[in-house]
């Protein structure tokens, strides 16, 4: 199909590119940016007037809850709500049921995913077999059954040694290796440590729980630096000033970390746990307005490379209990540009930068494991695969949570208000969504 967006503002943070222009599409492919020739016919023409044209977003933490948890969301539903979204590629943690350890339920997940024509689905696989943290995975084959990295979702590794092994192994072979820094032991709470959590009496995680396991995490990789191969670590959904600081110091030193950070933890603080809402019972938890505002300005000035949803549906029979007993989680991955527009917005940023950290930061965590899409995932560029988001920046919404398409119903940003919504999502040159179709047109 040939399509035809005319009169958007063409935003792209990789570039900098950002003009009012007409972009044609071909074959899946991007093959114009203005200048549009006079003999392109489009067989579709979607009118992007007083909307941006941007690259589709990259998210790096979306859980699809299958296989084994349809109970809290379906493929079809998940991958739906994230390209209502504007998500284009998303990354999926293996914590599923059963664990994303064996290349025939890799080969599956990319299977279903590939027949929905949505966004395109880049699972992690199991650093170690069923996440226990004993006996490593087979990592090449995982690697060949399309795993982009390895990681341990929720689940620490509590044998150093083992940890070892592992960032040994992926330095070798040049896998990236996915971590949520968090003791084993500190981490067994179920908010953070403070005199909310004291009064509430809830059990309280400290930000020790994150420093310590980045202590040990980089001087695993400083002595693997001094041997001359040091693998490259992805840590996920940092939580605390104190870990940024350490995250901050490592980066100087060049050891090759890049990290991301939730939209709760970035606009949330432990007062908004109110009276034991359990909307707020999240991994990591959210911290108090230090954090906070630490996180935000980490983001702002790049020490933290990407904004992620941490979309994890959960159903209502898991998340109505008392706060202690509820499945952490919340729904968010249809909410991600619009939260980080409302940061960019308070923390007096551009919209370029908003885009940065949804595109071209992500992009590059990613990096040569995107494949022959590393030249063209998170930006537009001529003779690029089309991935494109087109949405409104003047068009704000309320977020009401049974209107979301993802299964799970939860979230902490039920009744906020967003400033932006999502016209279009385009996947590969295809409509993938679109919400108003009164300004689409048959050319």
């Amino acid at each position: 199909m040939k399509i035809l967006i005319q009169n958007g503002r063409v935003m792209d943070p990789a570039s900098g590119r950002d003009e009012i222009a007409d972009v044609a599409i071909a074959a899946g492919r991007v093959i114009a940016i203005g200048n549009v020739a006079p003999d392109f016919h489009a067989s579709r023409t979607l009118d992007a007037s007083g909307c941006v044209v941007a690259p589709g977003l990259v998210d790096l933490a979306v859980r699809l809850r299958e296989p084994g948890q349809e109970h809290a969301g379906m493929l079809e539903s998940e991958m739906a709500a994230a390209v209502a979204g504007g998500v284009t590629s998303l990354v999926c943690p293996p914590d599923t049921d059963p664990v994303l350890d064996e290349p025939g339920l890799v080969d599956m997940l990319k299977f279903r995913a590939e027949k929905l024509h949505l966004a395109r689905v880049f699972p992690l696989g199991a650093l170690t077999r069923g996440l226990q943290g004993e006996v490593l995975t087979e990592m090449a084959e995982l690697t060949e059954s399309g795993c982009i990295g390895f990681g341990q979702a929720e689940v620490p590794i509590v044998n150093v040694q083992v940890l070892q092994r592992a960032l040994q192994y992926a330095a070798t072979f040049g896998y990236t290796v996915w971590l949520r820094p968090q003791d084993f032991w500190l981490g067994k709470g179920v908010a953070a440590s403070g005199p909310l959590a004291t009064r509430l009496g809830l059990a309280g995680i400290p930000a020790a729980a994150e420093t310590i396991a980045l202590h040990t995490l980089f001087e695993l990789m400083r002595s693997a630096k001094g041997g001359g191969a040091g693998a490259r670590v992805h840590l996920c959904r940092l939580s605390s000033a104190a870990g940024l600081a350490l995250v901050r110091q490592a980066k100087a030193e060049g050891l090759p970390v890049t990290c991301d950070v939730s939209v709760h933890n970035l606009h949330l603080t432990d007062v908004d746990i109110g009276y034991y809402d359990s909307r707020l019972r999240l991994q990591p938890p959210v911290r108090q307005q230090r954090d906070r505002d630490a996180l935000r300005a980490g983001l702002a000035d790049g020490t933290i490379d990407a904004l992620v949803s941490d979309h994890n549906p959960v159903d209502s029979d898991a998340k109505t209990l008392p706060f202690a007993e509820a499945e952490p989680g919340a729904t968010a991955v249809e909410l991600l540009l619009g939260l980080a527009c409302t940061w960019a917005q308070q923390e007096g940023l551009g919209l370029m930068q908003a885009l940065g950290v949804l595109t071209v930061g992500p992009q590059a965590v990613l990096g040569a494991s995107l494949g022959t899409l590393q030249a063209s995932a998170g930006r537009i560029a001529v003779g690029g695969v089309a991935d494109l988001c087109i949405f409104n920046p003047d068009s704000g919404w309320t977020v009401r949570p049974e209107a979301l398409r993802s299964q799970g119903k939860h979230t902490p940003f039920g009744g906020h208000e967003l400033p932006v919504r999502v016209h279009a999502t385009l996947v590969g040159g295809q409509l993938a969504y679109q919400a108003d179709t009164e300004r689409t047109a048959a050319a």
